[in-house]
């Protein structure tokens, strides 16, 4: 046995789940199905199947430890058919979530009644779901049950889905029938890589999104096992993945898969890209760690460690005096992480193009560099923000129109009385508004952040004030900054 199949070999046996978890967990998903059951009939609700999903449900892919579930509950599409008929994408989608919410407060939640099923609530984000805490004991488990239509898969292949999770069941289906269980242990060990490496699912370290459960189960299904898929690895942002054998041409010319870093395309529906979310930074940093353990094999690259809190004290190191920090909590529970997460991403995108460049595009304060890290069980967010030039010159040489194009050159003169030639152009001295990076940031962010986040602190890293700041400071310097200055 090679020293690699040996190290992923004695990894599989710490992640793969004991029987007692996995008949812990389908005991739990029969309890509810006899309760959402016993609901339903109460108030003649119909209902096509309910069937736990993802990783702990059919596919059976989940790590040791994971017992989070997913239930998922069918509704028959031709019951609610006649009611949508006619309406426009975006008025289906509103109506569709109407009924599920609808069916989420006056039935699912009115189901979980028993004592072993804590703070039920309702949740969503795009689509609507209920939340509930299964206790037993040390064990804590959440279990999510999601409403979808329950639609043929040749349906969502020729029209798409209706809503935003109904492929999701087929995609416990694939899984399931496609993947060898030799292939599943395989899915498991890439798990917990992508893990280790702080690049896993929507609450990834590194980047908005890193890869998710169905990503992981694609690369393994497109190159039969884990090793094969790490020594082509690399190749992942050249060579599409395509369940449907399109060429990189004809892939190319679909629009909305134009701009996507990655693609791996998703079989149930040839027009979903799974990779579409996936954070360039997530990719690069994983690549780097897969030539890492190829080189040099070790079962530390499959440990998942806690992120480090940066060490503020080493006041000579040169890149600290360069980052900031807003630091943020969320006071509204109710809002799910990834509305945070999201609008916090935006914020970070407008911080940068504004503070790269002044508004005549003059260049500003540099070259920055941000990154969200968040712990949402504390309600904690924080943007990290790397300042290539923190302070500049209060004012800078602004071009105007050369002196040959006479209209231009009277508007500018008109508009700038202390302008003068120089090569061929006119030019003039302008004051900026903010040359102090601190100073523009604390204004350009007040009234953009939502109500439900409370500011905390904006300031220099040194002053930065939680132990999730410091995490955030600790990824961006050691993590992000090395791919990307």
């Amino acid at each position: 046995m090679t020293k690699i199949k040996n190290i992923l070999s004695n990894v599989l046996k710490e992640i793969t789940p004991t029987q007692k978890e996995i008949a812990l967990i389908n005991n739990i998903a029969d309890r509810l199905k006899k309760l959402l059951d016993k609901k339903a009939k109460e108030l003649e609700i119909k209902y096509t199947k309910i069937e736990p999903q993802g990783s702990t449900g059919i596919k059976q892919t989940q790590l040791k430890n994971d017992f989070d579930i997913d239930l998922f509950i069918g509704l028959d599409y031709n019951l609610y058919k006649l009611k949508y008929e006619g309406l426009s994408r975006s008025k289906l989608k509103r109506d569709s979530k109407d009924d599920f919410l609808t069916l989420c407060n006056n039935w699912i939640l009115k189901s979980l009644t028993s004592d072993e099923f804590h703070r039920p609530r309702l949740l969503y984000a795009e689509h609507p779901y209920v939340t509930v805490d299964y206790i037993l004991e040390d064990i804590k488990i959440k279990i999510d049950i999601v409403l979808y239509f329950d639609l043929d898969v040749e349906y969502i292949k020729n029209n798409g889905p209706i809503s935003a999770v109904d492929r999701s069941p087929w995609h416990g289906y694939f899984v399931r029938d496609k993947l060898t269980p030799k292939q599943k242990d395989d899915v498991r060990l890439l798990k917990q890589f992508f893990k280790s490496s702080y690049s896993y699912g929507d609450k990834s370290a590194i980047g908005k999104i890193g890869f998710i459960g169905y990503s992981a189960e694609l690369l393994i299904y497109y190159f039969d096992d884990l090793t094969n898929l790490f020594h082509n690895f690399n190749e992942l942002n050249k060579k599409p993945l395509d369940y449907y054998d399109r060429t990189e041409e004809e892939l190319n010319k679909i629009v909305h898969f134009q701009n996507d870093y990655l693609i791996i395309i998703d079989p149930i529906d040839k027009n979903r890209n799974v990779a579409s979310a996936i954070s360039k930074r997530a990719y690069k940093y994983c690549n780097q760690k897969v030539i890492e353990f190829l080189k040099q094999p070790s079962p530390e690259f499959f440990t998942i460690k806690p992120i480090p809190e940066i060490n503020l004290s080493v006041k000579e190191d040169p890149l600290l005096s360069n980052i900031f920090v807003i630091e943020l909590q969320n006071i509204d529970t109710k809002i799910h992480y990834t509305i945070n997460r999201d609008k916090l991403y935006s914020l970070g995108e407008s911080i940068k193009a504004n503070g790269e460049k002044e508004f005549s595009h003059f260049n500003r304060f540099g070259t920055i560099i941000f990154e969200i890290f968040f712990e949402d069980e504390k309600n904690l967010y924080t943007i990290a923000i790397y300042v290539e030039k923190p302070m500049i010159s209060k004012s800078y040489l602004r071009k105007g129109p050369p002196i040959t194009e006479e209209k231009h050159v009277l508007n500018f003169k008109r508009k700038n009385p202390k302008s003068y030639v120089k090569d061929g152009f006119f030019w003039v001295e302008t004051s900026r508004e903010f040359s102090n990076f601190s100073d523009f940031l604390k204004d350009f962010v007040n009234g953009k952040i939502s109500n439900n986040l409370q500011i905390l602190n904006i300031s220099k890293a040194c002053k930065t004030l939680s132990s999730t700041g410091k995490k955030a400071i600790y990824l961006l310097k050691n993590i992000i900054l090395p791919f990307n200055i």
